[in-house]
């Protein structure tokens, strides 16, 4: 089954159009579960496990705000994604490779929520991509 808009642009299908919507959903629970281990890092500094003689030594103080801060960018993307804005597109890709980038300094910390998160953002990145160039005319 395929969508199209009232421009007359070709139409979309409905997987990019599931797509677009599960990663708008993905990027708002990403972004709130960051937000809150950004806040976690940010009320207890022993929260995360510090690793000794990792190259990229950050306080985790530090990670608590990166966390944070990058969390509510992605939870405001994830809604700004459900008006199909591409002010939203654009900010989601960024905010995801941003995200991906943030989780693999992170991977120490918590290897296998980092790696799911990597992922998910590898995933995010297709299902925009994949929309917004199935609507060009």
């Amino acid at each position: 089954m395929t969508y199209s808009d009232m421009h007359g642009r070709p139409a979309v299908s409905g997987w990019a159009v599931g797509g677009l919507a599960f990663a708008a959903t993905l990027m708002i629970l990403n972004g709130a579960f960051s937000t809150i281990a950004g806040l976690a890092a940010l009320i207890d500094d022993q929260y995360f496990v510090v690793v000794r003689g990792y190259a990229f030594d950050l306080d985790v103080t530090a990670w608590g705000w990166i966390h944070l801060i990058l969390g509510l960018a992605v939870v405001v993307a994830g809604f700004g994604l459900f008006s199909n804005a591409t002010w939203a597109g654009v900010v989601a890709i960024v905010l995801a490779v941003l995200t991906a980038i943030d989780y693999f300094f992170f991977i120490p910390y918590a290897p296998f929520w980092s790696l799911l998160v990597i992922a998910l953002s590898v995933w995010i990145i297709w299902a925009v991509t994949r929309t917004r160039s199935s609507t060009r005319s």
